[in-house]
């Protein structure tokens, strides 16, 4: 029986393994039956709890912190970070807007420098409902994983476990994505257990922001790259704040782009992703 692994995104410290895969088996199954395709087997899809590792590698934090949280005031090195992903997605004319306008803080962060929150002011304008605010968070975590190497090496680990022989399709949502391809760039995967991947699926993927390549070491105009016979299907939402409304297939011509409209009440959501029909296809075509 072939199987899936699912690598999940940002902010799922507070759930554990076995309700994150109910959630996506769920979203995954609701996506074949809008194409009449029959639900999977419950014991195909594995999916690692690896944002539980982060935390535990964090050694100052507890259950009930979170380092990433709006409150806990950015490192320079976060700030840094973020305003340069920033200054990547934002566009020109929105920040000309801004900058015409007095400073305004409210509802952002008084501690945030200048700079970070005309970015955020600008990004705003083009994805409402607070998609710079959202976006400084998720930069927080993405950048956690980029530059602690120990401890992405141990969250790789982790996913890399979830790989059996019968492992045919990869699917990764936000940081998730970011995870699966450097898994599988890397080749930090047993032979026998990649020869059997054929698709790698990424949603919602930041790999767009060339701050976050960088950190992955791909030099700006290096094209993203997979391990020969790994077909790559990208789905990503145009009001997706985290993807700055983009694909990827501008950036390697071994990705296909698939749009999909998730609605505008959360269009980063892992199920609302999970759920579209080009995901349910990968998964009708591997999974047979």
């Amino acid at each position: 029986m072939t199987r899936i692994v699912g690598v999940h995104g940002i902010r799922q410290s507070m759930t554990s393994k076995a309700q994150l895969t109910d959630d996506w088996s769920g979203a995954l199954n609701g996506g074949l039956g809008e194409l009449d395709l029959p639900n999977l087997p419950g014991d195909v899809l594995e999916l690692p709890h690896w944002t539980g590792l982060l935390a535990r590698g964090a050694n100052h934090l507890g259950p009930e912190e979170d380092r990433f949280d709006a409150a806990v005031p950015l490192s320079e090195g976060e700030a840094d970070f973020v305003a340069a992903a920033l200054e990547e997605v934002v566009r020109q004319e929105d920040l000309d807007r801004i900058q015409q306008l007095e400073l305004q803080t409210l509802g952002l962060p008084q501690l945030w420098p200048p700079r970070l929150t005309r970015l955020v002011m600008a990004y705003d304008l083009r994805f409402p409902g607070g998609g710079g605010k959202l976006l400084v968070s998720a930069m927080r975590e993405v950048r956690f994983y980029l530059y602690q190497p120990d401890l992405a090496a141990r969250v790789r680990a982790l996913v890399a476990e979830a790989f059996g022989a019968s492992t045919s399709v990869v699917i990764g949502h936000s940081l998730g994505s970011v995870i699966a391809y450097d898994l599988l760039r890397r080749g930090e995967i047993a032979p026998d257990r990649t020869a059997a991947v054929r698709t790698l699926v990424t949603c919602g993927s930041p790999l767009t922001i060339p701050s976050v390549r960088r950190g992955l070491n791909i030099a700006d105009g290096e094209p993203l790259k997979l391990p020969g016979g790994i077909a790559w299907v990208n789905v990503f939402d145009p009001g997706d704040f985290i993807t700055g409304g983009t694909g990827l297939s501008t950036l390697s011509p071994e990705v296909t782009d698939a749009e999909v409209n998730n609605g505008i009440g959360d269009p980063h959501s892992a199920l609302r992703y999970l759920r579209a029909s080009p995901v349910a296809r990968v998964i009708a075509d591997n999974c047979r």
